[in-house]
């Protein structure tokens, strides 16, 4: 396992958003494709990332005294990149998966967009990407042992 590398267990088919996509377009996308986090990409390259918690910080609270519809219209003026994390961490495609689990655990992160030496998005690896590794192993193991 410890020579396994992040480009043989990332997802490649990733979900993006770009920097001036709404947040109500973001959040809609996180919805809609069932993930937690969103990559985002001007001109081909990974300026940002975009997830629940992000949204959730930039949406403004009923608190404010709001109502719902003006809510929704600042979420429909708000850009993604008012309130992405700009230059996040990520990975290199032919790094191994324990230092990306590594990097994870250190940054307290579920997630590393993937990227080719030229910055440009290529997948994403997460939490869940290096536990179906470990249950594959796991998996192999019992079987060879059987």
């Amino acid at each position: 396992m410890k020579h396994e590398l992040v480009l043989d267990w990332m997802a490649k088919d990733v979900i993006t958003v770009t920097p001036t996509a709404t947040l109500k377009e973001a959040e809609q996308l996180l919805i809609d494709n069932t993930v937690r986090r969103l990559p985002v990409v001007a001109a081909g390259r990974l300026v940002g990332i975009v997830t629940y918690g992000d949204i959730r910080a930039a949406r403004p609270s009923p608190a404010q005294a709001l109502t719902p519809a003006a809510i929704d219209a600042l979420a429909e003026k708000m850009t993604v990149a008012e309130f992405m994390t700009p230059n996040p961490l990520t990975i290199a495609y032919d790094e191994s998966i324990g230092v990306a689990a590594r990097l994870m655990l250190k940054n307290m992160i579920s997630g590393l967009p993937v990227v080719n030496r030229q910055g440009e998005l290529m997948g994403i690896i997460t939490e869940a990407d290096i536990l179906r590794l470990v249950i594959h192993e796991w998996s192999r193991e019992i079987a060879s042992a059987g």
